[in-house]
């Protein structure tokens, strides 16, 4: 079976949600504490086996390509400065060993076209998809969670989660059944589908393992929701011809893309935080006292 070698992460989107923040930079680029969003996002797809970074991007997203790229004057003054500590971080935010690769996506046409334009990159393998807003605290990384899940089973999956079902509107739902070998099979995949109209309330919550053929699948895909080529279309043509499993990972949910999932996210990881989690907890003791 191949090895998952490859991970895309669409980061086209203008992140309008963020505005004014994110008019000059990047919403992939706002931190979590002292990290951005999208290198949460390589470092889960790095722990999960990937050794091929493909971003997908838009116009304004070239900070993204300076974050990963070799900054020779900063490590320049930090090595100068004896501050050798931070020379380590700013060199090892990728390692020698994985390779980063930019694709332009140059109509905004949905998640599916972000998918289907890193298609020359991937090549014919199965590969992650991973989406930085969603951004998930696990003992063991979601698309580590993943791959092994496609180790045994050899089928793309898709990491889902439960939802309110007033809430089935802004995912992607599936319905799901047993496949009699102890995973489950999803059978109908709605795209951000009212409330009342939802086949249940399990929704793909942005970490994808895919095989090849999604490309033939999403190069025959018409715009559907928002006039955009949609994955989750091109994922139901695709279970014509294969099985697609779920898998409800463990760890814990931050939605980033909206700003109170941003907040949440921002003061959990700073509990957590191995330096600054003490002092900052008990800061919050004392906010919450006045």
């Amino acid at each position: 079976m191949a090895r998952i070698r490859t991970a895309v992460f669409p980061v086209a989107g203008r992140g309008t949600r963020f505005l004014p923040a994110t008019k000059a930079s990047p919403k992939e680029m706002l931190p979590i504490v002292d990290k951005p969003l999208i290198q949460y996002a390589v470092e889960e797809a790095l722990e999960a086996g990937a050794e091929r970074l493909v971003f997908v991007t838009g116009s304004s997203k070239r900070a993204i390509e300076d974050h990963f790229d070799t900054d020779a004057e900063l490590e320049r003054q930090l090595a100068e400065s004896g501050k050798h500590d931070l020379l380590a971080l700013v060199r090892h935010i990728v390692p020698p060993t994985a390779t980063c690769i930019f694709v332009r996506q140059g109509v905004p046409l949905g998640l599916g076209h972000a998918v289907l334009c890193a298609k020359q990159a991937v090549g014919d393998e199965p590969f992650f998809v991973h989406l930085a807003d969603d951004l998930i605290y696990s003992e063991v990384g979601c698309l580590k969670q993943m791959s092994q899940h496609f180790e045994k089973y050899g089928t793309s999956v898709l990491g889902v989660e439960t939802v309110p079902q007033d809430q089935t509107g802004s995912y992607g739902i599936v319905a799901v059944e047993p496949d009699g070998k102890g995973a489950m099979r999803v059978t109908r995949i709605v795209e951000k589908p009212k409330p009342a109209d939802a086949p249940s309330n399990l929704a793909v919550v942005g970490r994808y393992i895919l095989t090849p053929r999604i490309f033939a699948k999403l190069e025959r895909t018409q715009r559907g929701a928002g006039g955009e080529i949609q994955l989750t279309d091109g994922i139901a043509a695709l279970m014509a011809d294969e099985p697609v499993h779920v898998l409800p990972f463990s760890g814990v949910r931050y939605d980033c893309g909206s700003k109170i999932g941003y907040l949440r996210a921002t003061v959990e990881y700073g509990l957590r935080h191995p330096e600054l989690g003490a002092s900052f907890r008990a800061y919050l003791q004392n906010v919450w006292e006045r």
